[in-house]
């Protein structure tokens, strides 16, 4: 009976076998028989509520940051599915010439020299991405932002294209061959050699190089490419003036020339325009539309800012410092004014930091028509405003959206900026930039946002990088022109 008794104690309230439950178990079970019910009914209600709570009421109580981070995930993520798939397609393959040390690498041992006003160790660590940038934001990681030199664009595409996915060993499969030349590197360590034949030696042989390989006989170089992190200035010498005459060997003139800043009277149609490299150099797509994200929140006080010094020179020196003016005399503009010397605007932390503050950034042509700075405003999220068409409309027609210019930039001729016979008035900056209407901005400045991933140089070391970076584009549209060309 005792163990009879346990047996019915130990039982389970929720058994249903029959012959084993006494009357006084019957009962007990029949007084908590709706007590169990509703204990699972209640169980089942919060179960059901906590779902609904967290699938859609906690995401509304996350910071806005962690939500922005959910959705930069996800788009990378898909990002760089699609940028896997596309970035090779239609047999584009590219072949980089193994070229003797003096035209590239071997240049670098003479570092100190290699430009006649500054020293270039420190810019061409980290395969042309200078010396890292301790902190830029604090959730930046430090191996992404470099102090990038503005005419190191050369060393940068040679790096990314030796890791890049199109990139072929064997040169029976290329459709494209890659000459990297450091020309700009060469260049700038002769501009004040009087003797015009060191100027052009080493140029003269990288022609007679070309000319010795199988593949340069087959197109005569039509497929051919090499990239120049200098201006096309500096390599079109005339009347025994600045420069070396690389641009001018016949050689040269059949390959595809991607500079800088190219000439905008370009005869031989072979230059093509390719951005400055700026400070930010992401190894994936998350890094880049994080910043992106970043860029889109940041507090912009200052209507519109200006970076930069007087120039030398009748019409640089009116343009300057007509916006130096301009600027320092508004309430609504924030000067960072270079000089010689140490100064905030060599600073690329200052320098961001002014831009992402601003809402349109001016961009006067600097020694040349084009300046780093329309890249790094970019890179801040800043509208460009422009004073000469050949800053950027003329230049880089593979990298701004083809159309209508004023959906990312402002422009103002320079020459309403000049004060002509005494009658007439110079425009104000500032009121034309206030009277664009605040919609406007946010649409200009959206676009501004979405045109960084095409103007950034990747980090060289990036392996599934997610998104088309500069050296992408290059490709893409070289690659466009070779079939077009159809060799």
């Amino acid at each position: 009976m005792v163990v009879k008794k346990k047996s019915i104690s130990s039982a389970s309230p929720w058994s249903t076998e029959k012959g084993k439950s006494s009357k006084t178990n019957e009962i007990h079970y029949s007084f908590l028989k709706p007590q169990l019910r509703h204990a699972l009914l209640l169980c089942f209600l919060l179960s059901v509520w906590l779902v609904i709570l967290r699938c859609f009421l906690l995401p509304s109580s996350t910071s806005e940051n962690n939500i922005e981070k959910l959705n930069v995930d996800e788009k990378a993520k898909k990002t760089s599915k699609s940028s896997a798939i596309s970035k090779c397609e239609g047999g584009m393959s590219v072949y980089i010439y193994d070229m003797p040390a003096e035209f590239n690498k071997g240049l670098l041992k003479d570092c100190s020299h290699l430009n006649a006003y500054t020293d270039m160790c420190p810019h061409v660590a980290n395969c042309g991405l200078g010396q890292p940038l301790s902190y830029m934001v604090e959730t930046a990681v430090a191996t992404t932002w470099f102090a990038t030199h503005q005419f190191i664009a050369e060393m940068i595409f040679h790096a990314r294209m030796e890791n890049h996915p199109c990139r072929v060993l064997d040169p029976i499969n290329a459709k494209l061959f890659y000459v990297p030349f450091y020309g700009g590197l060469d260049a700038s360590s002769k501009f004040h050699d009087a003797n015009l034949t060191a100027r052009d030696e080493l140029a003269v042989r990288l022609a007679d190089y070309l000319r010795s390989k199988p593949w340069w006989e087959r197109h005569h170089g039509k497929d051919h490419f090499l990239v120049l992190g200098r201006t096309a200035w500096d390599f079109l010498r005339r009347n025994n003036d600045f420069g070396n005459s690389l641009l001018n060997l016949p050689d040269v003139q059949n390959m595809s020339v991607l500079t800088v800043e190219r000439n905008p009277w370009d005869q031989v149609h072979n230059q093509h325009g390719i951005p400055y490299p700026s400070y930010f150099h992401p190894y994936t797509s998350h890094e880049m539309m994080t910043w992106q994200n970043q860029m889109r929140q940041s507090s912009r006080p200052h209507l519109f800012s200006f970076i930069g010094g007087p120039r030398r020179g009748v019409e640089k020196a009116a343009v300057r410092d007509e916006l130096i003016r301009q600027c320092s005399e508004s309430g609504r503009c924030k000067l960072l004014k270079c000089g010689k010397g140490p100064s905030k605007c060599h600073n690329p932390i200052e320098v961001l930091k002014v831009m992402s503050q601003s809402q349109f950034c001016l961009q006067a042509p600097g020694d040349s028509f084009t300046r780093r700075s329309t890249f790094d405003s970019v890179l801040a999220g800043c509208i460009p405003v422009f004073f000469s068409p050949h800053t950027v409309y003329t230049q880089y027609e593979w990298f701004f959206p083809a159309g209508d210019a004023r959906e990312y930039s402002v422009y103002i001729d320079e020459n309403a900026l000049k004060t002509g016979n005494g009658s007439k008035r110079v425009v104000s900056i500032e009121e034309e930039l206030f009277k664009i209407e605040r919609e406007k901005v946010e649409r200009m400045r959206s676009t501004v946002i979405k045109l960084m991933p095409r103007l950034t140089y990747a980090h060289p070391n990036a392996t599934d990088l997610g998104f088309q970076d500069a050296v992408d584009v290059a490709l893409k549209a070289l690659w466009a022109k070779r079939l077009k060309l159809n060799v």
